[in-house]
């Protein structure tokens, strides 16, 4: 529809389909992202869950991480979801050698921290900033913030402690996956941002 927010969904690996319909469910013109002219046509990113080692290297060989790294330097709003937060994360623990991220979030996050996927669990969060009822959120082989520095803010932690979703300015990093059990408030929220800064 006319005036929606232009969003792009980076479509090197992981779950975009996911992502482009929950986000083209709430309005937006969803394009999927592969190539820096691609994601110069966008006013908002999401990177979504995947492998990130993998992401990452797909990003170094088709061109885009330094583009990706200005966009965030520039306040682009960025929504990244389980692999798309160890990419948002400006240090990380039990990365492979040589893996880098894109950086942005003042936080230390831990690849994998919930073991292998048949370990994978649902939980529901008390996020006080979204308001109503709990999060559902779908944890699978996600990563969990192992420190948050003064820079960004913790939005969820499970019942043990752990911070399972952050944000910083115009980025917002979650350890789960809420395009997956029809959760549409962060989308929502990262739309708000896109709309705000357009």
């Amino acid at each position: 529809m006319a005036g929606s927010p232009r969003v792009g969904v980076l479509a090197l690996q992981g779950d975009v389909r996911e992502h482009a319909a929950l986000l083209a469910g709430l309005g937006a013109e969803v394009e999927l992202v592969r190539r820096p002219a691609e994601l110069h046509a966008v006013d908002g990113l999401v990177i979504p869950g995947g492998e990130s080692s993998v992401i990452d290297k797909l990003s170094r060989l088709f061109g885009m991480q330094g583009p990706i790294r200005a966009a965030i330097d520039a306040g682009v709003p960025v929504l990244g979801t389980c692999a798309g937060l160890i990419m948002l994360a400006d240090r990380l623990v039990d990365a492979i050698d040589g893996q880098e991220s894109f950086g942005g979030l003042d936080v230390t996050v831990r690849r994998n921290a919930f073991g292998r996927q048949v370990e994978s669990f649902e939980a529901d969060l008390d996020v006080p900033d979204l308001g109503g009822d709990p999060v559902h959120a779908a944890f699978i082989r996600g990563p969990v913030v192992e420190s948050v520095g003064p820079a960004a803010s913790v939005l969820a932690s499970l019942d043990d402690g752990r911070v399972v979703a952050v944000e910083q300015g115009a980025l917002l990093g979650l350890s789960f996956h809420p395009e997956i059990t029809g959760e549409t408030r962060f989308h929502r929220r990262f739309l708000d941002r896109v709309a705000a800064r357009v």
